[in-house]
């Protein structure tokens, strides 16, 4: 499994409908159109094209089912991007030790050159 950061896979899931529907199809296992748009603040077709960015990133995959697609989240994709966050996350902190000792050496400079003032 490659942690490499996937653009389009955290373009989809940066807006906050996506990141609802995702909760939702978490929490319920599979949703449709229809039944995921009675639960959020926009429209069906709204909720459709979202599912299509969703569905293009790989993150669910919708099944026919009569006039309908139930869509599923791709636990593999999911799973993909849980990686990379974590991946970011490690780096992250890594950045964020290294300019706290930055920090704390220039205030040290800056407590000396005011004690030997």
């Amino acid at each position: 499994m490659s942690t490499a950061v996937d653009d389009e896979l955290w373009s989809a899931i940066g807006d906050p409908t996506r990141r609802q529907m995702l909760d939702l199809l978490l929490a319920h296992g599979s949703g449709t159109a229809t039944t995921l748009s009675d639960r959020l603040p926009v429209s069906r077709q709204a909720v459709a094209k979202h599912l299509t960015v969703l569905d293009r990133a790989g993150l669910v995959h919708g099944e026919a089912a009569g006039r309908e697609r139930h869509y599923r989240i791709d636990d593999e994709q999911f799973a993909r991007a849980l990686a990379q966050l974590h991946a970011v996350t490690s780096a992250w902190d890594g950045r964020l030790r290294r300019i706290r000792r930055l920090a704390e050496t220039l205030q040290q400079i800056k407590d000396k050159e005011t004690n030997d003032g």
